[in-house]
């Protein structure tokens, strides 16, 4: 076989494959490969999966695995790989098992004795953290919060002192009290970027303090619409802040360049430190030159 040649699919195999998250387009070629060749696909909703599979003229067989069926259909799906057969999962978006169904089904099929191969491609964790402009190396995928408002403010209290960046789904009738609760409890100088209909046609990532979230999803009606991913940065650490004379050797190059609002948040994004102390010390700096603010 050449290199680059397609794989056949195995038999007795499970493949768990990622699906595009918005845009039809973003599948890998394996995926397509892998879709075509085997002779189930297990999808939870399988309308959705046959607008991609007709995209790319694909006609496997589908079969519904769901939240609410996903138990009977492993046992299902373990009969048909025992039968011989090749099976794929998708969900409707994204990589099976990552705040959809699936993972009950890959551990079944494991515990059978039975390969589970992954092929990965979309995700929207990934994705909006790659255009996040968080530079964090370490960061804590939540998934959704808990949908009663002394839960999720009990979740989010817990997760404040967490070094890390922290990722959330949100659906869209909840984003606007979740982002509420994050600015009361993690705190409201800390930066959310807010992703929606990533990859899609309305697709918008914005980046703001937690505290002017809710303003800005209520400044327009279309923004309260669609699936979001919300990056909460980590907390600034206080050990290793640095001076600030450090601080404001950053600000005096900046404030030379660009008004203060704005070289405060490239400040912020430099050093870490909280935006509200370099506020200040903007502050400081341009009474000290005689500046008007």
């Amino acid at each position: 076989m050449t290199r680059g040649e397609p794989l056949p699919a195995a038999e007795r195999t499970l493949y768990v494959v990622a699906t595009p998250i918005g845009n039809l387009r973003d599948i890998t070629l394996r995926g397509i490969d892998t879709l075509g060749q085997v002779d189930v696909i297990a999808a939870e909703d399988t309308r959705v999966t046959a607008v991609l599979l007709a995209q790319h003229g694909i006609r496997t067989r589908l079969l519904s695995l769901n939240e609410h069926n996903e138990r009977r259909r492993a046992a299902e799906i373990v009969a048909l790989l025992a039968s011989g057969k090749r099976v794929a999962l998708v969900t409707d978006a994204g990589t099976p098992g990552v705040s959809d169904p699936g993972a009950r089904l890959v551990r079944a099929v494991a515990e059978s004795g039975f390969a589970v191969v992954p092929v990965p491609g979309p995700s929207a964790v990934v994705a909006a953290l790659s255009a996040s402009g968080i530079a964090g190396p370490q960061w804590l995928f939540y998934g959704f919060l808990p949908a009663a408002s002394a839960a999720r403010r009990a979740s989010l209290k817990s997760l404040a002192d967490l070094p890390f960046a922290l990722v959330f789904y949100e659906a869209p009738h909840r984003v606007r009290d979740a982002l509420a609760a994050m600015a009361h409890e993690l705190g409201a100088m800390r930066e959310v970027v807010i992703a929606r209909e990533l990859t899609k046609r309305f697709e918008t990532i914005h980046r703001c303090p937690l505290g002017d979230a809710t303003a800005w999803i209520d400044a327009d009606d279309d923004r309260h619409r669609g699936e979001f991913v919300l990056i909460v940065d980590a907390p600034p650490s206080r050990g290793k802040q640095a001076s600030d004379d450090e601080h404001d050797a950053t600000l005096t190059l900046l404030l030379a360049e660009l008004p203060l609002a704005r070289a405060v948040r490239v400040a912020a994004a430099l050093t870490g430190a909280p935006r509200k102390r370099l506020y200040e010390r903007a502050l400081v700096l341009k009474r000290a030159t005689g500046e008007d603010t």
